[in-house]
């Protein structure tokens, strides 16, 4: 064809060729100075420790755009200062814990700053805030019954949440609200009701989850859709190998992970998409054992029909290591609804997803991933970054953290047990605390947690 009239780049065609460039660049030069590669790749700890903490004090005039997301503020800076194994002093604890305090609404949930009304997104932020600084005192300041009566009133008829009242109804609203009911230990079948059918309704032709049906599938939406229905036990309702298909081709040639399909690479998604995958590991032995028995059903294979466990039972099977909990006659039907499943101990399903179940490697490169967060997303003076070229902020340097952390520990059968060298890019200096993969907590505070509602 003729150059003068082959169609000219679209404006993503240009970006995508732009950040090719700056990319590769760093990488050219990381290559062709091998006596450098090592400090390159050094986690700049104390410099990161610095950016975060001096934020908790004071924050500049530009950030008041961001006031009706002060208790994000709160998570992104508390959670990255765990991630790299730091906790704040008692002042700035004390000080964390009122300010959450006074954004607790009197009728439950938390609003965006004091007075502000109640989102489940800056619940999810707040709470998440106060498992991570793990007091008792800042625990009991969770006011639980309240919590539960907010979350009934943003419950929809179409199985999913409202972000507030008259709010919108989407998938990140689901996660928040059944993250934190199950993780506070308040999660029953009435706020689990439906809630799959929503999901499932979610998902795209892509294999990913988009935040509304009809949308496009997002990172975000799908690491929120697939860790609610993992925790309402009804992970076999997705189609997982689609899922699987899209998460895996979100990885470019710049090493991280975009959101969707033909837009950019983002550090953040280093944690959404990463811990997507993350999720996906684990579950590896029932979409396996889902992946016979669909070919089963389809005739490819000829199965004594009594040899062969319905999906409920694999499931429960994964997350809690025995199907003895639960009665062999819960089984979901075609609608998603789930005759005589009364039995499902939704508080136990997070703890027990921890126990191993994935017997596979990562799904994607995590030594590329790695180096693309340290060399392409790290700002030398503390902090992280979108991408080359961008301002770095406390959004992206937790989930750049939360994804490192999630690559740290992906060759590891054990999330507690610390991972070999080999698993790691970079010094061993680097290694970050393991978190939670479906709540993204630090596992340490997780456990604090877990035992103090458990008790409750």
């Amino acid at each position: 064809m003729d150059s003068s009239t082959s169609p000219s780049p679209t404006v993503s065609q240009r970006d995508q060729c732009m950040v090719e460039g700056q990319v590769f660049q760093i990488y050219n030069y990381f290559i062709h100075n091998p006596g450098n590669q090592l400090g390159m790749l050094q986690l700049q700890r104390d410099k990161h420790i610095a950016f975060l903490t001096k934020a908790l004090r004071q924050l500049g005039p530009s950030f008041c755009t961001l006031d009706a997301n002060r208790p994000w503020l709160c998570y992104w800076i508390l959670h990255s200062i765990a991630l790299l194994g730091e906790s704040v002093d008692d002042e700035l604890e004390n000080d964390a814990i009122d300010f959450l305090s006074r954004c607790q609404d009197p009728n439950g949930g938390y609003g965006g700053g004091p007075g502000q009304m109640p989102h489940l997104a800056t619940t999810y932020a707040a709470v998440n805030s106060l498992l991570t600084l793990g007091s008792d005192k800042s625990l009991s300041s969770i006011n639980r019954h309240n919590l539960y009566q907010f979350f009934l009133r943003m419950k929809d008829a179409s199985g999913g949440f409202r972000m507030h009242d008259a709010g919108e109804v989407d998938v990140r609203a689901c996660y928040t609200a059944i993250s934190v009911a199950s993780v506070l230990n308040i999660l029953d079948h009435e706020l689990v009701q439906n809630v799959g059918n929503y999901i499932s309704s979610c998902q795209t032709y892509e294999g990913g989850i988009a935040g509304e049906p009809g949308s496009e599938a997002h990172g975000g939406y799908t690491f929120c859709g697939l860790a609610t229905m993992i925790l309402i036990d009804e992970v076999h309702r997705l189609d997982l190998t689609s899922l699987i298909d899209w998460v895996v081709f979100r990885q470019g040639v710049e090493c991280g992970f975009q959101g969707r399909t033909n837009k950019l690479v983002d550090g953040c998604y280093s944690f959404w998409q990463g811990g997507t995958c993350a999720l996906l590991q684990a579950l590896d032995p029932f979409i396996s054992a889902k992946f016979v028995q669909d070919a089963v059903e389809r005739g490819d294979y000829s199965t004594d029909s009594s040899e062969t466990a319905t999906t409920s039972d694999l499931t429960e099977h994964c997350l809690d290591g025995t199907s003895s909990q639960v009665d062999e006659t819960c089984h979901s039907t075609h609608q998603g609804q789930v005759d005589g499943c009364d039995q499902v101990d939704f508080s136990s399903i997070g703890f027990n997803f921890l126990k191993e179940c994935g017997g596979i490697g990562p799904l994607y490169h995590s030594m590329a991933l790695q180096q693309y967060i340290l060399l392409c997303c790290q700002v030398l003076d503390g902090g992280f970054r979108d991408k080359p070229g961008k301002m770095r902020d406390y959004y992206h340097t937790c989930y750049c953290l939360s994804g490192l952390s999630t690559c740290q520990y992906s060759l590891s059968k054990n999330a507690a047990s610390p991972p070999l060298p080999r698993a790691l890019s970079g010094p061993y200096s680097n290694l970050l605390e393991p978190i939670h993969p479906l709540y993204n907590i630090v596992l340490d505070r997780y456990h604090e947690a877990h035992d103090f509602f458990s008790r409750s």
